[in-house]
């Protein structure tokens, strides 16, 4: 039977003179950190402080000769499951291999040598300008040589992410001792036919020279079912059926079963070689692009369903991949869950993740959709990155397979749209850019390995060359104008077919800006707020998000912070509630973005320390089953009742026309019945329609709970809610906000307590801001508008001791008086 010797313990770092102690899995920053030669680089200014670590060499050594000599099997391999990332590799003073790609796992046989192992990392930078050298230059988004280079593309830096240029052992390394024969690969083709599940297992072996020529046996087992074959050859294909098999769903469409693969290889004695263990779980899934009279679609379809994807884009937790754990990768995917998201998308410019994050997709109903690793370059196609890019390929492919949450693979990010717009077509003249990769070699690779998964070339991407590649009517677009130029309003201009980016930045908590900017005087443009804002402009997007709606904070930080928060979580929750309210021509959208990888003023929903932003609890509104939004019309306002259930909806609808100072002008109600899976739009009654000419007018749609007359002592939450204001909050006549507050223990839970508090006048866009309570304390509400009499309680955990007026300090509410 095979053994293994895992290489976790005894390495070192050369660093000058010096071995420092390193920790593997890990890369030269922490191994550096640790030993205190660098400062922590996500503090202060620090990123630029340690930028010297990327452009050296670096190596990593650990005597094998401690090792018990295995002399009761024929090989040993040295097996890597990640190296970071053009290294050279040897043993004993005796080369081994080298290596250039982070994203795949390396093999070599070191059968019968030991001694001293040295892995020599080469500058990352090096390498590029090599492979550079051989390829000539090519276009990039950034100044940065990542195309050059199979290595993680955000390490060399971001429009939300610090130039920290890794190396390292970032994945397991171990010796694998065998004999005769072992294990190379399985693909377990899974699909299912009229509700019986059945599994193609491909088994695939590699032999020693004394295993030529005898007979092997393979045995898969799943769920009672059993199946054998004999090789003679180097592959074999066993089938199982499972009669009745249960289906798994997204989350909100039904449940996730999984059932365990185990697959055994056997010598022709019945000596156990091998062993293989995965979970699978039986679904379909089938993409429909199907022209309309609307264009092209882009439809998610699972067990013949089809679904509005509500997603979000993930990016690596931390721009040292090695620190993410497989708690911290549950912690952020409960996160996702919890704010009612059906999908992640794994960008392009990060990493093929753990095993561990598909997993938790696979047990939490997590839709996966996972880029192929290029992103916003043009990438030679030319050896040595030809070979390279299909290895990769090939790995990865057969690695995450078995995973029932991987719905579609995706060639890459904005590639194709890059090449015709973004100036790459004419300083290319003709070199190669990739789209033989996403057009020809991808598809090619996952039709041969993984045929029962969809393929599309790229995202956004029209699905052909016939139309412009981010056209929103033909398959899926990326929606970045709004953000950079427009007010969020032009969300609702058009309904794309599917919108796979769009996104609005924030700070992240106040807490977690005060522990990565020790000592600094918070405000907009302090030292270390630039520093952590990577984006073009983005300060000045900000401000301008703001200006659009809110008389400017001045001098007023807290201020500040609360409306760009505010603003991002509008801007996003404008975006979705008015495509949603269009399916099934729109199918999807995928918010840039869920997670940060250090601490910075992002897109992001939940904040590299884990804080989520209010846009996390606005998701978890807008991505709700249900939904009610009240989106302008040619007409006036138009209800929408969006019913994302398996059930229908019938509900009353209570439409009611205030004025800012509390008096109600009139009131009335709509019966509705949403069908399963679809949407019911409305007009409103013009009797109820604010005056557009006032402002002093707004109108409330309460569904799903008894409204509350007058808005005397209800309780908000108990519904669902929706708001029209016609004109701009800087123009409308807010009264002063009044509100009261108290703080109630929690019986029994120290830790616990509930902020109730209770509106006299309008209250718009209440935000209890906890972590200003203490760096643990987190808020159970995001956003919650008040009408007069009304009441909000918040649960508050993390923090035990607080009163009334630390509460108040934490308050924050829309202001224009």
């Amino acid at each position: 039977m095979k053994d293994v010797t895992q290489l976790t313990e005894g390495w070192s770092l050369r660093h000058g003179q010096e071995l420092l102690e390193a920790t593997v899995p890990g890369c030269v920053h922490t191994d550096l950190l640790a030993a205190g030669v660098i400062p922590d680089p996500f503090a202060g200014l620090n990123e630029t402080e340690v930028a010297w670590v990327g452009r050296r060499a670096w190596t990593y050594v650990r005597d094998l000769a401690d090792l018990p000599h295995d002399s009761a099997h024929e090989r040993t391999d040295l097996v890597l499951d990640g190296l970071d990332t053009a290294a050279h590799l040897t043993l004993g003073g005796r080369p081994v291999g080298t290596t250039r790609n982070m994203h795949r796992r390396y093999r070599f046989d070191v059968t019968g040598r030991t001694g001293p192992l040295e892995i020599r990392f080469a500058s990352a930078y090096d390498e590029a300008a090599a492979v550079r050298a051989v390829t000539g230059e090519r276009p990039n988004v950034y100044p940065e040589p990542s195309q050059y280079i199979r290595k993680m593309a955000c390490s060399f830096g971001w429009d939300w992410g610090p130039t920290l240029v890794t190396a390292g052992i970032w994945r397991p390394v171990r010796l694998e001792h065998w004999s005769t024969a072992r294990i190379a690969g399985v693909r377990p083709l899974v699909t299912v036919e009229e509700g019986t599940g059945r599994v193609e297992v491909r088994l695939e072996v590699e032999r020693t020279a004394q295993g030529r020529g005898r007979t092997l046996r393979a045995e898969a087992r799943l769920a009672g079912a059993r199946a054998e074959a004999a090789l003679t050859a180097d592959e074999a294909v066993l089938r199982l059926e499972v009669p009745d098999a249960r289906l798994w769903w997204p989350r909100g469409y039904g449940e996730q079963p999984l059932y365990d693969l185990h697959l055994a290889l056997s010598d022709d004695e019945g000596g156990p070689l091998d062993t293989w263990h995965r979970r699978i779980g039986f679904r379909t899934v089938a993409l429909d692009r199907s022209a309309d009279e609307h264009g092209t679609g882009f439809t998610l379809v699972v067990n013949g369903v089809r679904i509005f994807a509500r997603g979000v884009n993930w990016i690596p937790d931390d721009a040292f991949p090695s620190r993410i754990t497989p708690e911290r990768y549950r912690t952020r995917l409960i996160q996702a869950a919890e704010a009612n998201v059906d999908l992640v998308r794994v960008w392009g410019g990060g990493i093929y993740e753990d095993d561990a994050f598909y997993d938790a997709c696979d047990e939490l109903g997590l839709m996966v959709w996972q880029d192929f690793l290029f992103a916003c370059s043009a990438y030679p196609e030319e050896q040595p990155l030809r070979g390279e890019v299909e290895a990769e390929a090939r790995d990865n492919v057969v690695r995450l397979m078995p995973h029932p949450s991987l719905i579609l693979w995706n060639g890459n990010n904005e590639n194709l749209w890059g090449f015709r717009d973004w100036g790459w077509e004419d300083a290319l003249a003709g070199d190669s850019w990739g789209e033989g990769y996403y057009l020809g070699l991808l598809p090619r690779v996952v039709a041969e390995l993984d045929p029962t998964r969809p393929y599309t070339a790229g995202s956004p991407w029209s699905g052909s060359w016939d139309h412009h590649p981010n056209d929103p009517a033909h398959g899926t677009h990326h929606s970045w104008e709004v953000w950079n130029r427009q007010d969020y309003a032009e969300y609702r201009a058009s309904v794309p077919r599917f919108v796979a980016e769009f996104g609005w930045q924030a700070p992240p908590a106040q807490a977690t800006l005060r522990r990565a900017l020790p000592g600094e005087r918070l405000a907009p443009d302090s030292p270390g707020m630039l520093h952590h804002q990577k984006a073009e402009d983005g300060n000045g997007k900000l401000d301008r998000g703001i200006a659009r709606h809110f008389p400017p904070p001045g001098g007023d930080f807290d201020r500040w912070h609360y409306l760009t928060q505010l603003v991002q979580a509008r801007a996003v929750a404008a975006g979705i509630e008015h495509w949603r309210s269009h399916w099934p021509v729109c199918a999807g959208t995928i918010v840039w973005q869920l997670n940060d990888c250090w601490p910075v003023t992002s897109w992001a929903a939940v904040d590299s320390d884990g804080r989520p932003k209010p846009l996390h609890h606005e998701l978890r509104r807008v991505y709700a089953d249900r939904l009610l939004t009240l989106q302008p019309g040619t007409d006036g306002p138009v209800l929408a009742a969006v019913n994302q259930a398996a059930e229908s909806w019938p509900t009353a609808v209570t439409l009611r026309r205030w004025r800012a100072d509390g008096t109600l002008i009139h009131e009335g109600v709509l019966d509705v019945t949403v069908g399963p899976r679809s949407v019911v739009r409305l007009p409103v009654p013009r009797d109820l329609v604010p005056d557009a000419r006032s402002a002093k007018e707004f109108l409330v749609a309460d569904a799903g709970a008894s409204p509350r007359p007058g808005g005397a002592g209800g309780e908000s939450g108990g519904g669902l809610r929706a708001l029209h204001f016609p004109v701009a909050d800087k123009d409308f006549a807010y009264p002063r906000p009044v509100y009261d507050v108290g703080v109630e223990p929690v019986p029994g839970q120290r830790d616990r307590v509930d902020v109730v508090v209770s509106a006299r006048t309008l209250v718009r866009d209440l935000l209890l801001q906890a972590d200003r309570l203490g760096p643990a304390a987190v808020g159970d509400r995001g956003l919650e508008t008040l009408l007069p009499g009304e009441h909000v309680r918040i649960r508050v955990t993390g923090c035990d001791s607080v009163d009334v007026q630390d509460v108040r300090a934490a308050l924050h509410c829309v202001d224009v008086t």
